[in-house]
């Protein structure tokens, strides 16, 4: 199968390695070059780091890497029997490129979408074959996880939906079906507890390192949620946030105002050097950053 990832972002760029890993020939697209090197550079040092714990050989390495290909625009038409979505969660950026995918794929090509929270019904109704089109979402890190949710749109068939679930399996990816509701099940359950983690700072109940701890040594959680928040980026859990809160109407998935605020300043995360930790000093670890309460 020949696979075109748009977005060479941690997760395009995750999806494209496993795909490639198992004998798909993929296309990397984003929306410049430097942007697809930095992905493929990201996929070389994954792998030089399992060629060196003898997860991998080195020809095992160069063999994915040459099934990836970079494409630096989506302006002609390209031969690929499916197109993954891999961009930012923005409802108005996936719906430009679901009309791009639309028009330069062949007509028979399933688009699918890697959102984690955005209807596939609307993604699908400004494409001419809402049919082919399905949520296929990968869990971070891509390579390591072994989920994946997938989503039907209302008009999604059958045989699409047996493609994508087939190719997962192919993958050695668990396939779960999610019905198209905001948030699906992993985020509509997930990101209200990170929010809640994030009022619970808000509101002075603990710091940081307190909830986390609490969340890591109670729960058994392997990563505590402000952590996990600062890993998926901020931006992301806000923009999911919003999505859960405008598509259910309920006030319990109101995004907390802390999170808007760093948002607002910019701290994603890690992606940034800070979000509720502060990882501008790596040779030190990171380090908790402060929060005012309310």
């Amino acid at each position: 199968m020949t696979i075109l990832v748009a977005g060479a972002g941690q997760m395009g760029a995750g999806i494209a390695q496993v795909c490639a890993t198992f004998g798909h020939d993929v296309l990397l697209n984003d929306i410049d070059d430097a942007r697809i090197a930095r992905g493929i550079a990201g996929i070389a040092n994954v792998l030089d780091r399992d060629v060196e714990k003898g997860r991998k050989t080195a020809p095992d390495r160069a063999a994915i890497l040459g099934r990836i290909a970079p494409v630096s625009s989506l302006d002609g038409p390209l031969d690929v029997d499916l197109a993954i979505e891999a961009a930012t969660e923005r409802l108005d950026l996936k719906l430009k490129i679901f009309r791009t995918l639309d028009r330069i794929v062949p007509p028979g090509a399933i688009l699918a979408s890697n959102t984690s929270s955005i209807s596939i019904t609307e993604i699908g109704a400004v494409t001419g074959r809402p049919e082919r089109v399905i949520g296929m979402h990968f869990m971070n890190p891509v390579p390591v996880m072994k989920l994946v949710e997938i989503i039907r749109g209302i008009a999604t068939s059958n045989e699409t939906f047996a493609t994508v679930r087939d190719l997962a399996l192919g993958l050695e990816k668990t396939p779960v079906e999610a019905r198209d509701f905001p948030g699906f099940v992993a985020n509509r359950i997930l990101m209200p507890m990170i929010n809640e983690a994030i009022y619970a700072l808000y509101e002075g109940v603990a710091s940081v390192e307190g909830i986390d701890t609490v969340m890591k040594l109670g729960m058994n959680h392997p990563m505590g949620p402000l952590t996990l928040a600062d890993f998926i980026g901020l931006d992301t859990c806000l923009a999911i946030m919003e999505v859960l809160h405008a598509g259910l109407g309920d006030s319990k998935y109101r995004p907390c105002p802390l999170l808007r605020q760093y948002v607002a300043a910019g701290w994603y995360g890690k992606k940034s050097g800070r979000g509720f930790y502060d990882y501008r000093t790596p040779a030190n670890g990171a380090t908790a950053v402060a929060a005012a309460s309310a």
